[in-house]
């Protein structure tokens, strides 16, 4: 029987899942090719590493050449169109007509749509961003340090929240701290909504280390001559700005048209299987308008779901299961103590998400978690199957 083909545009989280799903259940029936214009992979929470523990670029990115998998093969190329319609893809080196399309690339950033970002603010969302933000720690001296979570849905909810309580250890290490004063300012009624112990914790942490918190505070724009913030009620004077940047699909996507029926901007999918309206293609992750936050564990979860469904279409089985949007987050809260949140959006009849709090025992469990995908998605060999 001639193999299926399965494209997947974009080698993060729920990319490099579905590929090494695929790789160990149905490697005798699909050929797998996952493209990423990236020669590498970076954890989300590598960019703290970056920015606070001295990790360079280098240090932190897999290169794709160590993925290894049988039956997947990878290829660095750039996307320039999507016909959800006919399931062709064209990149800067080759065009693709596949059986079965499966879109995993994630959000893209746009600082411009926050007047004043792109000319005064820092950001550590990108590896490149965070290094020039370490770069920038280096010479603050004292000041008022500004964090704005500029728009919502943004990717790893408490990643803002790390920040600000690694901020506050760097300070503290430097000799600095008195000399700094420390502002979150987000549009949310809390830091994480589905989990008030979570939250609480943080917030908690928060006013513990003197970090002024400020929530339902939408910010409009930035004056970089007279380094101002300013939000719906007042403005916020800074030294440095540090901002989470508002989040969109990238355009390829966009100009595709799947973002027809899904709310703000993103690609409407099933929520029970991630398809999308058009036969034989699928959505997963960050660029998804699945009912979960932008976080990788999601775009894993949800990346079983796919390979489930693809499972069950080639072997003309029926389809029980459902995307369950399940997750475990790790969370720093400085001095080498981390906390977890576990999530489960859709299986039960409200999301629930219990938390746990910081400990070393968990921080040892985060560095497990790492080790652990590296390890199945890249290196896995025949022999372990």
């Amino acid at each position: 029987m001639k193999k299926k083909t399965v494209l997947i545009l974009g080698a993060g989280f729920g990319g490099l899942e579905l590929a090494a799903r695929l790789s160990d259940d149905l490697a005798d029936e699909v050929h797998v090719i996952l493209i990423d214009h990236n020669d590498g992979f970076t954890f989300g929470f590598s960019k703290l590493d970056v920015l606070f523990a001295n990790h360079t670029p280098e240090e932190v990115r897999i290169p794709y050449a160590e993925l290894t998998r049988p039956g997947v093969e990878f290829r660095q190329e750039h996307i320039t169109s999507i016909d959800p319609a006919t399931r062709r893809v064209a990149t800067d080196q080759s065009d693709y007509q596949t059986d079965i399309l499966v879109i995993a690339l994630g959000a893209d950033y746009e600082p411009e749509a926050t007047p004043g970002f792109s000319e005064d603010g820092h950001d550590f969302y990108t590896v490149d961003g965070a290094a020039r933000l370490r770069d920038r720690l280096t010479e603050f001296t004292g000041g008022t340090i500004v964090l704005g979570i500029l728009s919502v849905p943004f990717k790893c909810p408490p990643a803002p929240y790390e920040a600000l309580l690694l901020l506050h250890a760097h300070l503290v290490e430097r000799g600095i701290r008195d000399a700094a004063t420390i502002k979150v300012i987000s549009p949310m009624p809390s830091p994480i909504p589905v989990s008030p112990e979570t939250s609480e914790s943080l917030i908690t942490a928060m006013a513990e280390r003197g970090i002024i918190y400020r929530p339902d505070t939408k910010i409009r724009s930035l004056d970089p001559n007279q380094h101002l913030v300013h939000t719906d009620t007042d403005t916020v004077p800074y030294d440095l700005f540090i901002g989470i940047p508002k989040h969109r699909v990238p355009g390829v996507i966009d100009a595709s048209g799947l973002t027809a029926g899904g709310s703000d901007g993103w690609i409407a999918v099933d929520p029970a299987t991630l398809a999308t309206k058009h036969a034989g293609v699928y959505a997963i992750g960050d660029c998804a308008d699945a009912p979960v936050p932008r976080a990788g564990v999601y775009a894993e979860d949800a990346a079983r779901t796919v390979a489930a469904h693809i499972a069950a279409q080639l072997h003309g089985t029926p389809f029980t299961a459902k995307y369950s949007g399940r997750g475990v987050c790790y969370i720093e809260f400085g001095d080498g103590q981390v906390g977890k949140v576990e999530a489960d959006f859709l299986s039960g009849p409200k999301p629930t998400a219990p938390f746990i709090g910081p400990s070393t025992d968990l921080a040892d469990e985060k560095a497990e978690f790492a080790n652990t995908r590296r390890h199945r998605w890249f290196s896995r060999s025949e022999a372990e199957r």
